[in-house]
């Protein structure tokens, strides 16, 4: 029998939080554009339970399932800022500090006379 992904089955607080919030949203654009939920299934190609499930932030819904509704939305674009290098901090702060190890020349001893 295959393993239950434990992010499915408890994850973690601030990743509930996060799709929850994210169903919502998604709820709240469908709605403003008086979509019911098997308008936006056909226009995403699912079914109305995938879209409610991810309206619901279930966890097991897949990542192609909410971005196809960010596009049907036409909210696509927002994603472009989602993990983006030039925004992430600490990201830039490892790698640069990567880069000063490796520049550093090896101790030891010199072949110079």
């Amino acid at each position: 029998m295959a393993k239950r992904n434990p992010l499915l089955a408890a994850p973690p607080h601030a990743v509930e939080v996060a799709l929850k919030r994210l169903g919502a949203d998604l709820r709240t654009a469908r709605t403003r554009r008086n979509l019911t939920l098997a308008e936006v299934a056909e226009k995403i190609g699912t079914g109305v339970r995938a879209v409610r499930d991810a309206e619901r932030g279930q966890p097991s819904t897949g990542i192609a399932i909410y971005i196809a509704l960010l596009w049907a939305y036409d909210l696509i674009r927002q994603l472009d800022e989602v993990a983006d290098p030039l925004r992430d901090e600490r990201g830039q702060t490892l790698a640069r500090l990567k880069e000063r190890k490796r520049a550093r020349k090896p101790a030891g001893l010199s072949d110079e006379f």
